[in-house]
């Protein structure tokens, strides 16, 4: 039977969408460059590496010395983007069997906030690669059906966790009623229920409030989850309501689950004042370790690492600079899309 495993399953390599002039980035390039450097040498410290790259030669370029030194392979595959983020365009993997089942989904820019045209081929355009390197791998079309891997996150034991702000949202499936949604994800992802957050959001979130700025599942019937204890933030109702809705929960056994609260990054505020989306929960876990987003809030940065080891305590917890990536509102889980083993 298939089943969506969850990302502490053992891991065949990690994705990345490369960054290059053509998208957003063109005014940071070369702070997000080495942000995606970072990124690159700690997952190929564990595990391979794929790029796709819209100019493979630059990509190549910037890389020479951690693809020299890398213990894993690190491949690079032509193909043209939009943008980098890759947790939403990239495939969702089940595994079925032996076999991985890659479940190509519509990524339509968070609702047509942004152009995806390119993004949203990517699947199809570098998949008889994937084929060739996976070998047991088989593409399922889903494009009648718009969905981003931000917005889903799985135990790998058949319980989904989502919010209903983004699944729900206008422009992203509205010829669906809920009940419909629900029914497809479920069959989809061959799984036994659905948890809905209806609680909780992020101030500059494009994404209509991905699962995974707001509350991850962890091993051992876990989740990790944003806490605001600052009742003058703007978030602390919301998130309040959100920490109430987690304590309802309860796993297929009847069990309440393990929470495990993660800090709020201070304020970070874009040139023109507006608050961006700062999130601790948008980790990334690969084989044997969690990289997690650091703020330069020595604190925050401390407490999240802390936090974080408190629910992978068999992981090394390892700390990445997303100064960059958070001015253009995502961070280091959005950037990334794990194929397990």
């Amino acid at each position: 039977m298939p089943y969506f495993p969850a990302e502490w399953h053992p891991q065949a390599f990690v994705q990345l969408t490369w960054p290059h002039p053509d998208t957003d980035w063109a005014p940071m390039m070369d702070e997000v460059v080495e942000c995606y450097r970072c990124m690159s040498r700690e997952i190929a410290l564990r595990e391979p590496l794929l790029i796709v790259a819209q100019n493979p030669d630059e990509a190549s370029s910037q890389l020479a010395d951690i693809i020299a030194t890398s213990p894993h392979p690190i491949q690079i595959i032509p193909c043209p983007t939009n943008d980098t983020w890759a947790r939403d365009h990239a495939f969702i993997t089940l595994l079925d069997g032996k076999r991985r089942r890659l479940l190509d989904y519509q990524f339509n820019g968070w609702g047509m906030k942004f152009a995806a045209n390119l993004d949203n081929q990517i699947n199809r355009t570098i998949f008889p690669q994937l084929r060739q390197q996976l070998g047991d791998a088989d593409y399922q079309s889903c494009l009648d059906f718009v969905f981003e891997g931000g917005s889903i996150e799985s135990d790998g034991q058949g319980t989904l966790l989502t919010t209903a702000s983004c699944l729900l949202a206008a422009n992203r499936n509205d010829t669906l009623t809920p009940q419909q949604i629900e029914q497809r994800l479920l069959s989809d992802l061959h799984a036994q229920r659905l948890l809905w957050l209806h609680h909780g959001h992020l101030l500059g979130d494009d994404t209509d409030g991905h699962i995974d700025t707001l509350a991850r599942f962890c091993p051992d019937d876990t989740i990790a989850y944003v806490q605001c204890t600052d009742a003058h933030d703007p978030h602390y109702d919301a998130l309040r309501q959100m920490e109430t809705e987690l304590q309802s929960f309860r796993t297929l056994e009847g069990r309440p689950y393990r929470l495990v609260a993660l800090p709020m990054p201070d304020a970070i505020f874009d040139d023109e004042g507006l608050r961006l989306p700062a999130t601790y929960a948008n980790f990334l876990v690969v084989n044997g370790a969690v990289l997690y987003p650091t703020y330069r809030q020595a604190a925050n940065d401390r407490q999240a690492h802390q936090q974080l080891q408190l629910a992978f305590p068999h992981h090394d917890i390892v700390g990445i600079d997303c100064s960059v990536l958070i001015r253009q509102h995502g961070s280091l889980h959005c950037c990334t899309m794990q194929y397990p083993a």
